[in-house]
């Protein structure tokens, strides 16, 4: 009796155990997931770099995700993959941009999933917040004016004698 005792405790926790680490695997094969439609975007990105990555584009711009993503309106959800608005191909155009400003320039590489490593350029440099970045030409200097900034050079008063 003693024995069928210690078989089937042996049996429950093995059953157990299988059952755990079986379910354990399958939660992290179920995060791996694909994404639709992108075109500048790694194929491989993970969620939470693609959610880093969204994150700093709306910081930058100001925006939400409904921006340049479209909602399907038969589901009533986001649909991430469509390409309804023509905001999510100038985010692209603009990503190519910097990323090739950045591997030109500032000789950036990629990490193992494609991801430029380093950055010299960025979406804020321009857009700092707005949705737009504002294009101006500069003030035209007013005579006897410097312009604002960092304090010019001090120069001597008279020149240095010869």
């Amino acid at each position: 009796m003693l024995l069928g005792k210690k078989f089937i405790v042996t049996i429950g926790l093995l059953s157990s155990v299988i059952f755990i680490s079986t379910t354990a695997m399958k939660q992290g094969a179920d995060e791996v997931k694909t994404f639709k439609n992108l075109k500048v975007l790694p194929k491989n990105i993970s969620e939470k770099q693609l959610d880093a990555v969204m994150d700093s584009w709306k910081l930058s711009l100001g925006v939400q995700c409904g921006f340049c993503h479209s909602r399907n309106e038969e589901t009533k959800k986001m649909d991430w993959a469509l390409d309804g608005k023509p905001e999510k191909e100038m985010a692209r155009q603009m990503y190519r941009m910097t990323t090739n400003i950045n591997k030109k320039y500032f000789k950036a590489g990629k990490d193992s999933i494609g991801m430029i490593m380093e950055m010299g350029v960025n979406c804020n440099m321009c857009h700092k917040g707005g949705a737009h970045p504002e294009v101006k030409a500069p003030e035209p200097m007013r005579r006897g004016l410097r312009p604002q900034g960092p304090p010019a050079a001090q120069q001597p008063a008279t020149p240095p004698a010869q």
